[in-house]
């Protein structure tokens, strides 16, 4: 084999482990730069997270309903305690759903979430849910888990959303990977009551 072919072969083969290196680490950083793009675009319903509502207030309402789900293994139940509010866009909202561990053992859970239509997530923000860390319960517990959110005054700038009065707001949650160590039991009467009391305060 010649210097020349030699050199090739060489040169070859490192553009192909150059390739493979590039397709492993597109690999590892796809679902990172994905769930980037959803937040920055809102695709597939994401929504968005935001430090305080903005300023302005329309006069144009709109309807967020709101829904529920639970993943088959955790051995919770979890449901929204209204069904719908309705609101002019930009000013703030509070809505709390419920969650109780039917199990014997403390489990963590973590919420995924999205919004329909998928094409309002860029303009629905929140600015505190219980769906922003893992939430542990004791058995038997139960707890309200407040979300705070707005729709984005700048919708009213997009024709693509004229149509739209109605955005529904959905959660899942599943059993979190990393669960607690045994801890002793927190009543559900008193989880529900110190719950209840901050709504009661966040509402005044």
């Amino acid at each position: 084999m010649s210097r020349t072919t030699a050199s090739k072969n060489l040169s070859v083969m490192a553009i192909l482990l150059g390739v493979v290196a590039g397709m492993v680490g597109l690999a590892f950083a796809s679902v990172p730069l994905y769930r980037l793009f959803c937040q920055v675009t809102g695709y597939g319903g994401y929504t968005q997270r935001a430090d305080a509502a903005p300023d302005v207030v329309s006069d144009r309402l709109m309807t967020v309903r709101f829904n529920a789900d639970v993943d088959d293994r955790l051995p919770w139940s979890f449901y929204p305690e209204q069904r719908k509010v309705t609101m002019p866009i930009g000013e703030t909202s509070l809505a709390f759903y419920k969650a109780e561990n039917r199990s014997s053992r403390a489990v963590t859970g973590t919420a995924t979430f999205n919004v329909t239509p998928a094409k309002a997530g860029q303009y629905f923000a929140k600015i505190d849910c219980f769906c922003f860390t893992e939430q542990t319960l004791q058995p038997g517990q139960s707890v309200d888990m407040p979300v705070s959110f707005f729709v984005d005054p700048a919708i009213l700038d997009d024709p693509n959303l004229d149509e739209v009065k109605t955005i529904t707001l959905s959660y899942t949650f599943f059993e979190a990977l990393d669960q607690p160590d045994a801890a002793p039991e927190v009543s559900s009467a008193t989880g529900a009551n110190d719950t209840n009391s901050a709504r009661e305060g966040s509402v005044n």
